[in-house]
Formats: structure tokens, sequence, C-alpha cells
């Protein structure tokens, strides 16, 4: 593999013969790949379509001499590099295979070779791949639409390396640039001294970067101590947080550090923070103070501890108390998967490797190449395509449901999308289906002319949920469901 700087300047020409021009960022468009059966190493690579439209071609091998138009091939992108993946080998994908040029909105491709292409789940001979959407070559190779900032610029804070692809040091997975966003804020805010504070949704990871980010400080030595927030009685608030002397309040009550002295030169991590009243967020504001100073129930005498908070909240800041928010100086954005979809594939193989790992009579059935403790798992294109069109609202804890349910319900030795696991998954609206409540008669009249009334066309253009809800709107307009209606 070859390593180009992703911000030299001036212009250059890459292997592929593409001139790229770098200096600042710009939007492009790429297409992702999110499944290869038979280079699966591959999933998070690019294509990075040329801006000004020009057609370029794709296929296996490197190009030849009478090779008519420039070809494009695979990069691995990262923080301040491009690097050249090299040469899709699959012998089942024609040496030209598709001819793709960026239009607006997404990427126009056309099939030159002999195996078939779906857009959208649909065969076509050529098609527009909208922004969020896959591209099928069947059986061998799913790519993603989507738009990217790029070059990524570099970071800014010391981020470690390590195999593309795989997780990081600290179990944080993904090569999007969200991700890589991510592990630049935890190298930056984990070294130093201020509290933090996580915001998120719901299973976006935020007690794994709380763990990143103790990993990363200089309290990495001793073990974070760790309590969700909303299980703090409002009662016993006080003995619960900073303890209390021996036979206090009670006779007989043994001493109790509480979980501020546990913590104690390590790191304190309460989750849930924004599910405590305001009064009781109030407890918190002596220790949070520069000094960390409180008193055990009990005890005539101040104490002060060294402990730093990571706080985390799936609400918004301002539901916090204001003078809670403000001592909590530092600042993580944990991303939902909806913010990173491209990362999908990779943590899918993540999870269900680790899944694997517990339970080897999964990793014989499930997964290529096992060997008793690592393999590949073989999931079916048409999962891929469910779980990268899903709209995820518990994220990552939601997709391993998912996985689950796959896993359980499928019958052969691919994990596939059964039924069951497709009761779980509800597509995401394109944008034009968000910013209407549902199509109009001319816009119905005008899709199905474009498709020539094959429905299954239409309603995906339309950025409907299902061909059901067409048929529905058909009725109700008075439109007849062929070409010549």
């Amino acid at each position: 593999m070859t390593i180009e700087n992703a911000t030299d300047d001036p212009s250059t020409r890459d292997d592929d013969g593409l001139v790229r021009k770098s200096g600042g960022q710009r939007d492009e468009l790429v297409l992702v790949v999110v499944w290869c059966p038979l280079e699966p190493a591959r999933l998070g690579e690019i294509l990075v379509l040329p801006r000004g439209g020009e057609p370029v071609l794709f296929g296996r091998g490197a190009r030849e001499d009478d090779d008519v138009g420039d070809r494009i091939a695979f990069r691995r992108e990262r923080p301040g590099q491009l690097v050249h993946a090299g040469q899709l080998r699959n012998p089942f994908i024609s040496r030209t295979q598709l001819e793709l040029r960026a239009v607006e909105g997404g990427v126009a491709a056309r099939n030159l070779g002999k195996r078939a292409i779906e857009i959208e789940g649909v065969e076509e001979a050529e098609g527009t791949v909208p922004i969020g959407r896959t591209l099928l070559v069947k059986g061998q190779l799913l790519l993603l639409c989507a738009r990217r900032k790029r070059p990524m610029l570099e970071a800014r804070a010391a981020v470690a390396a390590h195999p593309f692809g795989e997780a990081d040091a600290v179990g944080i997975v993904g090569e999007s640039p969200a991700a890589w966003a991510l592990r630049e804020q935890i190298a930056f805010v984990g070294p130093r001294g201020p509290h933090v504070l996580l915001l998120g949704e719901s299973g976006t990871g935020k007690e794994l970067v709380a763990q990143a980010l103790h990993a990363s400080s200089p309290r990495a030595r001793r073990k974070v101590v760790a309590r969700n927030a909303a299980t703090l009685p409002a009662g016993l608030i006080d003995a619960e947080l900073f303890g209390n002397v021996a036979n206090y309040p009670n006779p007989g009550m043994p001493e109790r550090a509480g979980i501020v002295g546990e913590a104690d030169g390590s790191t304190l991590f309460l989750d849930e923070i924004g599910e405590l009243p305001d009064e009781l967020q109030a407890h918190l504001l002596r220790f949070l103070d520069e000094r960390g100073e409180y008193q055990r129930l009990g005890d005539a005498r101040r104490r002060t501890a060294d402990v730093r908070v990571i706080a985390a909240t799936n609400r918004p800041i301002t539901d916090l108390k204001h003078d809670l928010a403000a001592r909590l100086q530092l600042r993580v954005h944990v991303p939902s998967l909806n913010d990173r979809i491209e990362d999908v594939p990779l943590l899918v193989r993540h999870l269900l490797q680790k899944i694997a790992a517990h339970d080897p009579a999964l990793g014989e059935r499930f997964f290529a190449g096992w060997d008793g403790r690592r393999g590949e798992p073989r999931v079916s294109s048409r999962l891929m395509r469910a779980l990268l069109a899903h709209r995820y609202t518990t994220h990552v804890r939601e997709l391993e449901a998912i996985l689950w349910c796959a896993l359980s319900t499928s019958a052969g030795v691919e994990i596939d999308l059964t039924s069951e696991a497709g009761a779980m998954i509800a597509p995401a609206a394109s944008p034009a289906a968000a910013a209407r409540r549902e199509a109009d008669a001319d816009e119905i009249r005008a899709a199905m002319a474009r498709h020539g009334g094959v429905q299954e066309k239409v309603w995906r253009d339309l950025g409907l949920p299902n061909r059901h809800v067409l048929q529905r709107l058909l009725k109700k307009h008075g439109i007849r469901g062929d070409a010549d209606g």
C-alpha cells in the first residue's frame, strides 16, 4: 500500500489517474465498501468520485493500455492520510464493471460488466444511487453512497493508530469522519484536568468513551468508580456520595467512604446525570469546585478528594442545572449511529466476533475461516442493506439486539434478514420524504412515468416506506397502477 499526504499542495495525480487538488476541505461524494465477502478487509474503504462529474471506470485489476477513460481505485482515509488500498482481486467482478459519475444528490452508475447490479434493492442496468443508499454488484460487493468532507484534516491531538477497520485500543470501532472526530476529542480531553460532560443519545457508547478518557489520563492506573446517578436515593444522596462516620446516623452503622472517597485519586463516572432533579444536582456543586471539598455525614471536619468527575446524559444540556453544567467544563459529543452509518458494517463484524468468542458454536456455524477464536462472519447483503437503511434509536444496543435476532432465526450458515429480524428494522425516510407528509398526485404520476409504472422503483423514488403505501396513494388519487395510467 502507498501512503499519500492528504493535505499536500499543489495538485497531484493519484495512482488511478485522477487529478486531486488539495489545500482545504471540500464536499465530495464517495462510495464506501459496506459488504465484500471475498475481500472482507476492504470494509470501510472508499471510492472518491471526481467533483466535476467526469465519468470514471471501476472494476477488477489495474488500468491497462487499451482502457478508455480514467479508472478509480479503493482508498483508506484517515486524518492527514490517503492510503492506496490495492486493486480489487475478486475474479467474479468484471475488469470493467461500472461507469460511475458524481451527479446532484448521488452517484450515477452504469453497468458495463457481466454481473448484474442493484440500486436500492432493484436490479438496474443504470441509475442514480442517492446519498445514504446502496449499490450492489450482485453477490460480490455492496457500496454505500455518502457525502464526505475531504480530506480529513490532520488531527490536532495525537491519536494512536490501529489496524484499519478494527477496534482501537479503547474499543471504539469506526473509520468514518465522525468516529475519528470522537477519537480526537478523547485524545485532547483525556489527559486534561477539568471535569467532563458526555453528551449523546442512549446506547451510543458514552460509558465506553468515559473509560477511554480515564485510560488516557494520568489517573489510568487507578480503577474507575462508576455509578448511575439516577439510582442515587433522594434521602440518602449525601451518604451515597460522601459517606458517613461510624455510628452515624444510627448506632452500629459502619464507616463508609462514599463513592467520592472510593474514587479519590481516580475518576468518578456518573451516568444519567440529567435524571437527577435540580435539588439533588445541587449536592454536587461544592465538591465539583476546584478544591474537591466535601463532608461526610456526622463528621465535623471537611475533607478534600482528588477526583475527576465524568458525567453523562442523553438529555439536552439545557436540562441540567446551569451551575452544575458550568462546573463540567470539558464537553465530548458522542455521535449517534445515524451520524456515522458507514461504520455499521464494521460494528456488525466487531459485535459478531465478540458474540462468537463467547459462543464458539456460533462461530463454527456462521463464520468463514473460523479457527476457534476468530473468523469472518457470513452476513447476507440483504441484512446489511437493511441495517444501513435503519433509523436507530438506541444505537449500538439496538444493533446488537437485531443481530441476536438474526442469529437465532437464520436457517443456514449465513446470517440473513429473516422476517423476525426484519420486523425490528424500520427504513429511514429519504430527505425528500422527510420534507413532506406524503407525495401528491402530480409527483406520483411523474414518478410512474419515469419508471414505466414499475411500482418497486416508484415507491423507492418517492421515499415511501413500502409498496403498500404507494398502492394506498394510487387508490386515493385515482391513479392507475401502470404506465398508461
